[in-house]
C-alpha cells in the first residue's frame, strides 16, 4: 500500500491548532490531530451543499454566494458547474496556506475553479465578511468545521450561536439561503436557527457520490415567510 507522506504544515491564524496537508498518490486529506478534516475521496456532501443551495435560489438572475472555507473547492466547483455567467461566487478561507495549496500540490484538483472570472477567494474570516457585508448575499454556505461547533477555533463559535445567526440573516438578501454543512445532526443548532427567525430545513446526504457509505447533513435556513 502507499504510505501517506506529509506534504506541509500550517497554523491556524487566532488558534494553537496545525493543520496538515497529506498525500497518497493522487489522495488528498487534511488532518487537524487525529481528525480528518476532509478528503478528495469524499467529495458527495460538499458537493451537494452547493448544487442544492444554487437549485434554491435558481430564480435570482445575478446570485452572489458567499463560501465560507476554502477546503479542496468541492463546493466551489460545485456551484460553478450549475451557476450561470452572472453568478459571482465569494470564497472566505482564513488560512494562507491552504490558498497556497489550492495554487500548489492541489493544482490539478482544483482545475480552472482558481481563475474563473465569477469567483474571488478573499484570505479574510469569513465572520468578518459576514458582520461587514449587510444585504450582500443570496446565499452563505458554511463548511469551516466538521459541523455547527468550533473544532477549528473557538472563535468560529460566533458563526453558530444566536448573535452570529443574526449576523448572518442581517448579510442575506431578501429570500437568502443560510446552508451550512455538518459530519452529523445537531438538534440544539436547529432550535438556534428557528430562534434566529429561519424557516429550517434539515437534509441528509452521502458523503460520497455514491449510494453507500455515510451521512452527513446540511441545514438549508431562509428567511421567515420567504419560500425554502
Amino acid at each position: 500500500m502507499i504510505p501517506w507522506l506529509q506534504i506541509d504544515t500550517a497554523r491556524v491564524p487566532g488558534a494553537d491548532v496545525e493543520l496538515r496537508l497529506m498525500r497518497r498518490g493522487e489522495e488528498f486529506s487534511m488532518m487537524l490531530g487525529q481528525n480528518e478534516l476532509m478528503s478528495s475521496r469524499l467529495s458527495g456532501s460538499e458537493e451537494a451543499l452547493a448544487t442544492l443551495t444554487c437549485k434554491k435560489i435558481e430564480a435570482v438572475k445575478r446570485p452572489h454566494l458567499l463560501v465560507g472555507g476554502l477546503g479542496m473547492g468541492f463546493t466551489l466547483r460545485a456551484a460553478l458547474a450549475v451557476l450561470g455567467q452572472d453568478a459571482r461566487i465569494t470564497v472566505a478561507e482564513l488560512v494562507p496556506a491552504v490558498i497556497a495549496w489550492a495554487h500548489g500540490p492541489m493544482a490539478e484538483l482544483f482545475g480552472n475553479s482558481l481563475t474563473d472570472p465569477r469567483a474571488s477567494i478573499r484570505e479574510a474570516d469569513v465572520v468578518d465578511v459576514i458582520k461587514t457585508s449587510p444585504s450582500a448575499f443570496d446565499a452563505i454556505l458554511l463548511d469551516v468545521d466538521n459541523g455547527p461547533e468550533a473544532l477549528i477555533r473557538k472563535a468560529n463559535d460566533a458563526l453558530y450561536d444566536l448573535n452570529g445567526l443574526r449576523a448572518i440573516r442581517a448579510a442575506l438578501r431578501p429570500g437568502g439561503i443560510l446552508a451550512v454543512w455538518s459530519s452529523g445532526p445537531n438538534i440544539a443548532f436547529t432550535k438556534r436557527l428557528r430562534a434566529a427567525d429561519f424557516d429550517v430545513n434539515e437534509v441528509g446526504v452521502r458523503a460520497t457520490t455514491k449510494r453507500s457509505g455515510a451521512h452527513h447533513i446540511i441545514w438549508f435556513a431562509t428567511k421567515a415567510g420567504t419560500q425554502n
